[in-house]
């Protein structure tokens, strides 16, 4: 039986992922924070993406890596730590895997990379080339650097196939992705106040399957969108309503006066409060330029067979919790080998 190694295996997509590799495959967690719940005979192991030592012994007799870890979020208090993790981070965990002889590694990227500031097409492919300055600020830099990385090994023959999620929704054992924090945001609101744009959303179990899909059946060097359905945010406001079976009051505001608003916000963030701010002017860029991503490629070459995502919506909107979770600083603590303690008392 093949042996997986699923570094942030504890995180959203990564128990999902866990879960659907259990059934024919034994199963290695890599990641700072115990998972939720495991299917039997999964292995946890913590550790760090930035500690070569705990990733090397991670990597023993592992045959694929899905490499998933990295630091969620669009502020950081330090904006070099989205480098160190998302980037250094998988440089330390192709090297380690490469030494170790892996058969194949799976990157796990982001929609957001694809997003540039001047993209002619109405739906944006794999075939989407932005490059570093064209990213929407450190986050997204951060992520294409990482996925830099995995393209440049696979150049050099390493076996390395990249998969980039679009937003994954659906249920989440207590992990509060940035879309579940959306959808609560707006559910508790009875004045709605909002920029619209196109979210790419998919059902997190297409996702996982979908990783698993690309792991079998990519082609190395090559990347492959998991996306389910464009939805405006407009349209996602008036399901939430449905759902939650109450009305609310939309207020559209233009572009200009979101992207003033977050940078009042994130200064306030940066050099006051230390807090997450409701809103970074990173993504108010990558609201401004999202567009319709097409998953054919996908669907063509692996065989990914996404969900209609209406369903998904409802379910999520259903389920939206208030119960706790980690905040972005724990989560970079965390990832960073600090005392999360430190970082909640902060």
């Amino acid at each position: 039986m093949r042996q997986a190694l699923v570094t942030g295996g504890s995180g959203f997509i990564g128990q999902h992922l866990v879960a659907l590799l259990a059934r024919d495959r034994r199963v290695r967690i890599l990641d700072l924070r115990p998972p939720a719940w495991t299917p039997a005979g999964t292995q946890y192991v913590k550790g760090s993406v930035l500690d070569p030592a705990a990733v090397r012994d991670a990597l023993d007799d592992v045959d694929e890596v899905y490499h998933l870890a990295g630091l969620p979020g669009m502020w950081m208090p330090c904006k070099d730590d989205f480098h160190a993790v998302n980037c250094r981070g998988t440089e330390i965990v192709i090297d380690a895997a490469r030494a170790r002889g892996v058969a194949r590694f799976l990157h796990c990227s982001t929609e957001s990379i694809l997003f540039g500031p001047a993209s002619p097409e109405d739906v944006l492919t794999e075939q989407t080339n932005a490059g570093l300055h064209d990213m929407a600020g450190t986050y997204t830099r951060s992520k294409l650097s990482a996925e830099h990385a995995a393209l440049a090994a696979a150049r050099s023959g390493f076996p390395v196939v990249i998969a980039n999620p679009t937003m994954p929704i659906g249920p989440h054992h207590g992990n509060l992705t940035p879309p579940a924090v959306m959808l609560q945001h707006f559910a508790r609101r009875r004045m709605q106040i909002y920029l619209d744009f196109i979210l790419n959303l998919v059902d997190v179990r297409d996702v996982a399957a979908g990783l698993r899909l690309a792991m079998d059946r990519g082609q190395v060097g090559e990347r492959y969108i998991l996306g389910g359905e464009p939805i405006s945010l407009r349209r996602l406001l008036e399901l939430v309503g449905t759902v939650r079976g109450r009305r609310a009051m939309h207020v559209p505001i233009p572009a200009g006066f979101a992207h003033m608003t977050a940078a009042i916000m994130e200064f306030l963030a940066d050099h006051v409060t230390r807090r997450p701010p409701a809103a970074t002017v990173e993504a108010i860029r990558i609201a401004v330029r999202a567009k319709a991503l097409s998953s054919e490629k996908s669907q063509r070459e692996l065989g990914y067979t996404p969900r209609p995502i209406e369903p998904t919506l409802r379910e999520a909107i259903e389920g939206i919790p208030g119960g706790s979770r980690w905040s972005l600083a724990e989560w970079r603590d965390a990832l960073l080998g600090r005392p999360v303690q430190e970082a909640s008392g902060s």
